[in-house]
This record gives C-alpha cells, sequence and structure tokens, in this order.
C-alpha cells in the first residue's frame, strides 16, 4: 500500500514535470516583445532659408509649375481677397474656348467669319481707346490669328468673337467660364466678360498665377509665347503688345483699367541650381492693382531674383542622420538614419518638423528599412526610408527562461491583435 507522503511526491514530481515540459517551449518558442523606440529631436534643415520678395501694395503671387500645369503656390502678399483683374480675364477666354474647341497642332484650325457684330466691337472698343486689332465686314480669320490676337495683342474684339464664335454670344460664354472655374477649382475668380474690361471680372492673384501655368501646360499658347513672331505663312500679323523688355520674364497678359490698375501675369525660368540632376524650374506670377509701371517693374525684378535665391537646394533629410532609437528588452540598441537623402527648394519658407513612423518588430538585421521619416515642404512632401543602424538580434535561451512576464505579455497582446 502507497503512503500519503509518497502520493504527494508523485502528484509534485509530475506538476514539476509538466511545467518544465510546457514553460520551456513556451519561453523558447513564444513570440518576443517589441522594440521601444524612442524618436531624436533632429532638425529638419538648418540652412538659412531667403524670403521671397513681394510688394506689399496690390496683390501678388508666385507658384511652382509642374510638368502637367498644375502649380503650387509658394508665396502670396497684398490683398488676399477677389480684386478687379482687367484684362487676365481673357486667359479664361483663351483656355475656355481651347478646352471645348482645341486647336490642331498642324493646322490652323476653322475659319471664322467676322460680322457686322465683330466690326462694331471693334469700332466701339477702339472709340473708348481699348485695345483692338482692326477686322472689316466679309473677312476670315482663322481660329489660330484670333486666338493669337488675343494673346499677344489683347485684343477686345477679337476676345468677343472668339466667345461668340465658340459659345453663340458673350453671355453663354460667360455661364460656361465661370462653371468651368468653378469646375477646376478656382472659387474666388469669376468672370463678367470675355474681354475684362468690366470691373466684375475677379480673381486672386494666387488664382492666377495657377491659371497661368494651365495656360504654360496648353502646346499652342505656349508656343505663341516662347516665340510670338512665329506663325505660319499666310497668318495674319499680330503685334506683341503684352510683352515687355525685362530680362528672363515673359509676360502672359498686361493690362490697365480704371477698376483694376496694373495687372500683370508673368512666367520665368529659374535655372538648374549647381551640382544636382535638377532641370530649370518655371515660375508663373501675378501682380495686380499695381499703381504703375515704377511700382510694378521693380516689384517683377525683385521678385524673380529673391526666387532665384530661394530656388537653391537645401538638405531637407541627410542619408545617415538619425531620426529615432530603439532599445530591445534584452538590451540590443539602434538608430534609425534615414536610408537617403533629399533635397528641395526652401521657396521662402521654414521646413515642417520631420514625421517618423516605425514599424513594429522584435528582432531585424542592420540595414533592414523598418519605418519612413517624412517633411513637409512648400511645394509638397519629401521622404525617405528608415533603416536599422545595428542588430537587434534574438536574446537566446537564457533570457527567454529567465524573464517570462516580457514573453507572456508579448503572447497575450498578439492574442488581443
Amino acid at each position: 500500500m502507497t503512503s500519503p507522503g509518497r502520493i504527494v511526491g508523485i502528484v509534485v514530481g509530475a506538476l514539476a514535470i509538466l511545467g518544465v515540459g510546457v514553460y520551456g517551449p513556451a519561453m523558447l518558442l513564444g513570440p518576443l516583445p517589441d522594440v521601444d523606440v524612442r524618436l531624436e529631436q533632429t532638425a529638419s534643415a538648418t540652412a538659412e532659408v531667403p524670403p521671397l520678395v513681394l510688394p506689399e501694395s496690390g496683390a501678388s503671387a508666385l507658384a511652382v509649375l509642374s510638368d502637367d500645369g498644375t502649380s503650387e503656390t509658394i508665396a502670396t502678399a497684398g490683398e488676399p481677397g477677389a480684386v478687379p483683374i482687367g484684362g487676365a480675364a481673357k486667359l479664361v477666354t483663351l483656355l475656355v474656348t481651347l478646352d471645348s474647341l482645341p486647336l490642331p497642332s498642324d493646322g490652323e484650325g476653322p475659319g471664322i467669319p467676322i460680322g457686322p457684330e465683330d466690326y462694331t466691337d471693334y469700332l466701339r472698343y477702339s472709340g473708348e481707346g481699348s485695345r483692338t486689332m482692326q477686322v472689316s465686314p466679309g473677312e476670315t480669320w482663322s481660329q489660330r490669328d484670333v486666338v493669337r490676337a488675343v494673346l499677344l495683342a489683347s485684343s477686345n474684339n477679337h476676345a468677343d468673337t472668339l466667345a461668340r464664335w465658340a459659345f453663340g454670344g458673350v453671355a453663354p460664354y460667360v455661364e460656361q467660364a465661370n462653371a468651368w472655374l468653378a469646375e477646376h477649382g478656382f472659387t474666388a475668380t469669376r468672370v463678367d466678360d470675355a474681354t475684362g474690361l468690366s470691373g466684375d471680372n475677379v480673381g486672386t492673384a494666387d488664382e492666377l498665377a495657377r491659371l497661368a501655368g494651365l495656360v504654360l501646360a496648353d502646346p499652342e499658347l505656349a508656343a505663341m509665347l516662347d516665340d510670338p513672331d512665329e506663325a505660319p505663312i499666310g497668318a495674319r500679323r499680330v503685334p506683341d503688345v503684352v510683352d515687355r523688355s525685362e530680362t528672363g520674364v515673359r509676360a502672359i497678359t498686361r493690362s490697365f483699367t480704371d477698376q483694376a490698375g496694373l495687372s500683370y501675369v508673368f512666367t520665368t525660368e529659374l535655372p538648374a541650381a549647381a551640382g544636382t540632376d535638377a532641370g530649370p524650374t518655371r515660375l508663373t506670377g501675378a501682380m495686380l492693382l499695381m499703381p504703375d509701371y515704377e511700382t510694378l517693374d521693380p516689384a517683377v525684378a525683385a521678385a524673380v531674383e529673391s526666387a532665384t535665391a530661394a530656388s537653391a537646394p537645401v538638405a531637407v533629410i541627410e542619408a545617415g542622420m538619425p531620426y529615432a532609437h530603439v532599445e530591445a528588452p534584452w538590451g540590443d540598441r539602434a538608430d534609425l538614419v534615414a536610408a537617403t537623402s533629399r533635397t528641395d527648394a526652401a521657396w521662402g519658407t521654414a521646413f515642417g518638423e520631420a514625421s517618423v513612423t516605425v514599424d513594429r518588430f522584435s528582432t531585424a538585421p542592420a540595414g533592414r528599412d523598418v519605418g519612413r521619416v517624412s517633411v513637409a515642404t512648400s511645394t509638397g512632401e519629401l521622404a525617405s526610408p528608415l533603416e536599422l543602424s545595428g542588430d537587434i538580434r534574438d536574446p537566446g535561451p537564457f533570457w527567454r527562461l529567465t524573464n517570462p512576464g516580457p514573453l507572456i505579455g508579448a503572447f497575450l497582446e498578439g492574442q488581443d491583435s
């Protein structure tokens, strides 16, 4: 007969064997806890940021143009709300018309007959001292020549002619144009006619700088601005009265009305920065409500000069710079460093703080991408993967067997996720 003491011994022994049999595999094979992450206080870019210079009077804006015609505004000054835009409204006339009836790349487009209403417009605008180009009843102008007259000569009678031809009248054009503006995200710009002579043609400098980008994205309009004297044989002579003599600056529209003062929309190409693979940068700009050329001309020159300085690339993210530090519960440590360098122009504005995201992990070899750092800039976001500067290894059986708490916590957390 087995004594009570022996029974207790057998039970305790069995439990011990069972415990060792379960505890050991559970600790040796169970999941490890995640590393702890500590963000480093790292400045994104410490270089001095040259300011962009825009006039205090009127309303002004500068934008960087992308290849697809979209623009990112990099600076505004003066009046932020909608103001009269004068002849800049003709840019809307051209964009809306060519969106509906684009110019062929290899031809003059349809013929547009000049009727009594077109001739009456010419006489009326001429009598008012507004910009015109002469027409006579019975003539036929090609679509390309009418577009050139609106863009290069800022001809008011041709703007009305284009609107009537494309939409059946100026009033239907105005309705279509304002719908087009809303559809394309120009919430502050509204037109009241095809010419810009009405003070009810309004917009912001910001939106006009972005409209200029769409003009330059149209290959036919861009070609006319790039070489205004280039025209097919037989084309009508259209003088370029819009442009001025500023070196390196191309006027896209320039006008004066009593309500809008001087309205000037322009573009310029900034040279590629030395030591980079990037090409030249295209800027568009708008200056509205300018009182005179003595104010406008130096303002344009100062804006372009400051933009050239502000376009110099600055190291926003530097390869090898630590943005976070990780430490495992068993003591392994490593930095999370940027895998690639990223540079960008500051465009007069300090860069944003670095934003860091780190993947959950327990072990990983040096060099593995385990996160991402991103920095907001004036024209978007720059980012780089974050990689480990050293190994985070498995701690081995001794640490596993002697530290059940973290392993059990990792197991339970895994069951909850």
